[in-house]
């Protein structure tokens, strides 16, 4: 039986806790759950996995580091930084699966995390808009210094403080695809394009890094769409996508057809920076020649596979 191809998006909760300090153990004792079910994907014998993740809190963190300890070792650029998150993250979840496959009598299945880099346009809008923040929290004359010394873009951010603000542009293409699709032929489950990947332009026939975040569920879907998976599976923190939320309205949906997406999308219905990404992501998915897209909770990632959890998307 050929084995369907599934893209995994893991939201931040499989890798940390709201409230967690972000400790080696709890990042740990939570990619330990989150493999649980990603070994039970394998373990079926019905799955081929690519896996990508989000990289927030730990990306905050190594900025974090780089701030506080400036004076002593020279900080490094955001998309090293972003690098330096893959490689942390694709470690954690590489040995844990292993560890898991192995219990399992699965010894023999290669895992491999690639570091990702996703061509973005160097025109994009988003460069002449920076509003993703990123890093630490600083009072306004501090932000305010570091804007001009650095020429950081920083904003107010919600009462709580200061923070640099980088572009998010959308991504155009997953350079090592390719890469990845060779590992896939040979059995390898790929971690790869975490934290939305290492955005990079092209000049002159060469890349280079650029200062930004490609969100994460869309650089995803550009994963998905590269390897030529069947289905983007996109795990969050809810079971299923809701129509009115947290309204006295609110619907749960368990399906809906291409249209029906387009449409509460365009109503509105999705909020910013949270199901909106994943919705618009799962659309696009579908347009570029995806099978199905589905958005459910971690713990439900089987059952909606079968189609018993979970909101999937289809064509019609």
């Amino acid at each position: 039986m050929e084995k369907e191809l599934v893209v995994v998006a893991l939201g931040g909760n499989a890798i940390l806790q709201p409230g967690q300090r972000g400790t080696f153990e709890e990042q740990m004792a939570n990619v330990r759950t989150t493999c649980e079910q990603l070994a039970e994907m394998v373990v079926s014998g019905r799955y081929k996995l690519v896996i990508t993740h989000g990289n927030g809190p730990q990306v905050g963190n190594i900025l974090l580091q780089n701030e506080l300890a400036k004076e002593v070792a020279a900080p490094m650029p955001l998309d090293v930084c972003g690098a330096e998150s893959q490689g942390l993250i694709g470690y954690m979840i590489q040995q844990t699966l292993h560890n898991i496959l192995t219990e399992n009598g699965r010894e023999d299945v290669p895992i491999a995390t690639v570091v990702t880099q996703v061509i973005v346009d160097k025109a994009d809008p988003a460069f002449k808009n920076p509003s993703k923040p990123v890093g630490p929290f600083y009072t306004e004359s501090e932000a305010k210094r570091l804007a001009k010394e650095k020429g950081y873009v920083v904003k107010e951010d919600a009462g709580r403080g200061w923070r640099r603000v980088v572009p998010s542009p959308d991504p155009k293409a997953i350079v090592e695809k390719e890469a990845i699709r060779t590992l896939l032929e040979n059995h390898t489950i790929v971690i790869a394009s975490g934290g939305g990947g290492i955005p990079v332009i092209q000049e002159d026939g060469k890349i280079r890094g650029v200062e930004a975040v490609i969100d994460k569920d869309l650089a995803g879907e550009r994963l998905a769409v590269d390897v030529g998976a069947e289905t983007f599976l996109i795990l969050t923190d809810v079971e299923q996508v809701k129509l009115h939320y947290k309204t006295p309205k609110e619907r749960p949906l368990s399906r809906m057809t291409l249209e029906e997406a387009k449409r509460y999308h365009a109503e509105g219905h999705f909020a910013p920076g949270s199901m909106e990404p994943k919705v618009r992501a799962a659309i696009r998915f579908l347009e570029a020649g995806g099978k199905r897209a589905i958005i459910t909770s971690l713990g439900k990632a089987l059952l909606a596979l079968d189609g018993r959890a979970g909101t999937t998307i289809t064509k019609d």
